[in-house]
This record gives C-alpha cells, sequence and structure tokens, in this order.
C-alpha cells in the first residue's frame, strides 16, 4: 500500500491581559488590536482547536519535497471550512435578494446550486465530505400576487380624494410604520387557498392541453 506523508497542525491561543488609557471602549479595544508587544502572552491549552490536516505528500518523509496533494475537505480545519462557505452562501444570498427587489424568478442553475451549497453546509457541519453528486433543486415557485407597499401609499392617495369620511386626513400623514403594519397584517391573515388551488388547476388543464396537442 502507498505512503502519505500527513502534516497535521492544531491552533493553540495565545492571550495577553493589558490595561488600555482611551476615552471609548472602541478605542480601548483598538489600542489592544494595534499592540504588538506580546512579551507577557500566555499559552491557553486549554482551548486549542481540532487538529486538522494542513498538507499531504505522497511518500515517505515527503513532506514539501514534490507536488502536494489536496486535502479532503473533510479534513480541513472546520472554522476555515465554515469561513469560506459563509462567502458563497453570502453571495447566493445576494443574488436571490436583487431578483426579489426586481420582482422576478431566480434561475433554475442558482437554484440547482443553492441546493448543492446547502447540502454542502450540512456536511460541514457534520465534519463530513462534500456532496460528490449534485442534489436535486427545488421545483420552481410562481408568485400570483405581490403587496407592494407603495402600491398602497397609491392607493391611501385615491382613496382620500374620493372618502371624506377621514377629516382631512392627508397622505403625508399617514406613516410608513402604519403602511408596513397594515400590509403585515392582511398578508398574514388574507386567506388565498381558494385563488391558489385555482391558479393550481387552471395550471394543471393548461398542461395537459398542450401535452395533448404535442402528442396527437
Amino acid at each position: 500500500m502507498p505512503d502519505f506523508t500527513i502534516e497535521t497542525t492544531y491552533h493553540l491561543p495565545v492571550f495577553r491581559h493589558r490595561t488600555y488609557a482611551a476615552e471609548t471602549l472602541e478605542a480601548a479595544c483598538r489600542a489592544a488590536i494595534e499592540d504588538d508587544n506580546w512579551e507577557i502572552s500566555e499559552k491557553d491549552q486549554d482551548s486549542s482547536r481540532e487538529v486538522h490536516v494542513t498538507g499531504v505528500w505522497k511518500g515517505t518523509h515527503a513532506a514539501y519535497t514534490g507536488a502536494s496533494i489536496p486535502v479532503p475537505p473533510q479534513f480541513d480545519e472546520a472554522v476555515q471550512r465554515r469561513a469560506r462557505h459563509f462567502e458563497i452562501l453570502l453571495g447566493l444570498l445576494k443574488i436571490f435578494l436583487d431578483d426579489a427587489h426586481a420582482a422576478r424568478e431566480p434561475s433554475l442553475d442558482w437554484l440547482a446550486r443553492s441546493a448543492w451549497e446547502i447540502a454542502r453546509g450540512e456536511a460541514i457541519l457534520a465534519g463530513s465530505p462534500d456532496p460528490d453528486e449534485p442534489v436535486d433543486p427545488p421545483k420552481p415557485v410562481h408568485v400570483l400576487a405581490r403587496l407592494q407597499e407603495d402600491r398602497v401609499r397609491d392607493a391611501i392617495t385615491a382613496v382620500l380624494e374620493v372618502d371624506h369620511s377621514f377629516g382631512g386626513l392627508s397622505t403625508e400623514a399617514v406613516s410608513d410604520d402604519e403602511i408596513h403594519e397594515a400590509c403585515v397584517s392582511i398578508a398574514t391573515t388574507t386567506d388565498f387557498s381558494d385563488v391558489v388551488g385555482n391558479a393550481e388547476f387552471q395550471a394543471a388543464l393548461t398542461a395537459i392541453r398542450a401535452a395533448h396537442l404535442r402528442l396527437r
């Protein structure tokens, strides 16, 4: 069987206690961070991190003598693995947030990537290898309606122009917070099950007709 030279590492925290005079807590913390005098430092043996693999070479006593072999991800340091994955998830979140603001559906490619990254995140938490095969993306979800707060404000203007029972209340008198709370209330208490059910039924009929025409 082949021999492998494995470099393993663990990080040992080093700390110090020093007093700093500063006008604010933030200034004191900044002074402590920028202080490069560690003569009074101590090692925290009880808080060392897990042992992880930082290098692999094929052969006996082969460290740094040739090309290294990629470290299987499950043997990488957990905190670094999570940090790298956080950057990926943050990027995906920005993409989906941009889609939401633009009122457009996310692409199937990004949904598939997200499904795989979710599976990868679960593997990271479990200390397992990255998933080998792409996981099935969730089926697309279609938005039937959006309750937009700016459109609600436009409706308030239209209502107050014709309904004078509110004692001359102006549109500007209705605050953004009141509009937001009203939208949340309507969105959470209105029953759309009949509307959604009817839309699903109509979509099913449309798909059936399309398949029937295609196969005739």
